[in-house]
C-alpha cells in the first residue's frame, strides 16, 4: 500500500533512489551525533539509506498518519522511533538528550519554519541536510551581494555554514511539484554569541531588508543612531550588501537607550 500525497501537507515524494542517496551521503556527521531525525519520511525513500547507516540511530517524525502507519509496516527495525507529530511543534528534549543531526525532503509550504525551529535550537542541532524549493535553497546559501541574499539568509548564516549541494528536477517526484528543488546542507559553525543584542539584531536585519532598494539608512529611521555613526558607510549602502559581521557592527552603531 503506497501513501496518497497530501496537497494541504505540501507533500511531493521522491521515487529517485539515487538522489536519496545523494541526500543521505550530505550528512558530514563531522560533530560524531549518535542521532539523526529525517523529517516528513513519507515512504520512506531516504528513510531506507539512513537505516543502513550504522554509525547513527535513525528517528522519523511526521504529521500524516497515513505515512505513520506505512512506515511501521515497511520498517519494523524503527520500532519506537517513529515520532506521530507536527516537527514544528515538538520538544526535542523529550526525544534527544544530547545533540542530532536533522535532514529531510522538507515540505516546502513550512520549509523555513523547519529551519527557524532549528535555528532557535542551534545548540542541539549541529548539521541539516534537507530539500527545498529551489530559489529558497538558493536565498539560504547566498552570500553578501547576491541580489537574492536577505533576511534568512543572514539569520541562518550567523550561527551555520551554509553549502548548496545539488538541483533536482521535478520529474523524480510523484506528484512532480510545480517548481525545481535544491538540497543544502547547514553545519553548526562556532559562533555561540553575536557581540551585540541579539534581538535588536533581528530587528534590525528585518527593517532594513523590508527597504531592500533603498540605503540601510532609510530602514534604521525607526531606531536612534549613536551620533558618532550618522555619516558611516554603512548607511549609503543597501542591505544585501552587509554581511553577517557587518550587521553585528551595524546593530552595536544603534542607541540602546
Amino acid at each position: 500500500m503506497d501513501v496518497r500525497a497530501k496537497k494541504h501537507l505540501g507533500q511531493h515524494f521522491l521515487k529517485d533512489e539515487d538522489i536519496a542517496l545523494n541526500i543521505v551521503k550530505g550528512l558530514t556527521n563531522k560533530s560524531g551525533c549518535k542521532k539523526v531525525l529525517e523529517v516528513g519520511p513519507g515512504m520512506g525513500v531516504l528513510t531506507k539509506y539512513l537505516l543502513e547507516e550504522k554509525s547513527f540511530e535513525t528517528y522519523v517524525v511526521d504529521i500524516d498518519r497515513e505515512s505513520i502507519s506505512f512506515l511501521q509496516k515497511k520498517y519494523p527495525l524503527l520500532e519506537d522511533r517513529i515520532i506521530a507529530g507536527d516537527f514544528l511543534q515538538m520538544e526535542f528534549n523529550k526525544y534527544f538528550n544530547e545533540p542530532f543531526l536533522v535532514i529531510g525532503n522538507f515540505p516546502y509550504n513550512i520549509s523555513t519554519e523547519i529551519l527557524f525551529k532549528i535555528l532557535d535550537n542551534r545548540n542541539q542541532v549541529p548539521e541539516v541536510v534537507g530539500m527545498f524549493q529551489k530559489e529558497v535553497a538558493e536565498r539560504i546559501a547566498s552570500k553578501p551581494g547576491n541580489k537574492v541574499f536577505g533576511i534568512v539568509s543572514v539569520l541562518l548564516q550567523a550561527f551555520y555554514d551554509i553549502e548548496y549541494l545539488f538541483t533536482v528536477e521535478p520529474e523524480v517526484f510523484d506528484p512532480p511539484p510545480k517548481v525545481r528543488s535544491g538540497v543544502i546542507r547547514l553545519i553548526r559553525n562556532t559562533t555561540q554569541q553575536l557581540g551585540c543584542d541579539e534581538k535588536l539584531f533581528v530587528r534590525v536585519v528585518k527593517a532594513t531588508f523590508g527597504q531592500r532598494r533603498k540605503m540601510i539608512r532609510n530602514g534604521l529611521k525607526q531606531f536612534k543612531l549613536r551620533k558618532e555613526f550618522i555619516s558611516h558607510p554603512f548607511l549609503t549602502m543597501r542591505a544585501e550588501q552587509l554581511s553577517v559581521k557587518d550587521f553585528v557592527e551595524l546593530t552595536n552603531m544603534l542607541d540602546k537607550s
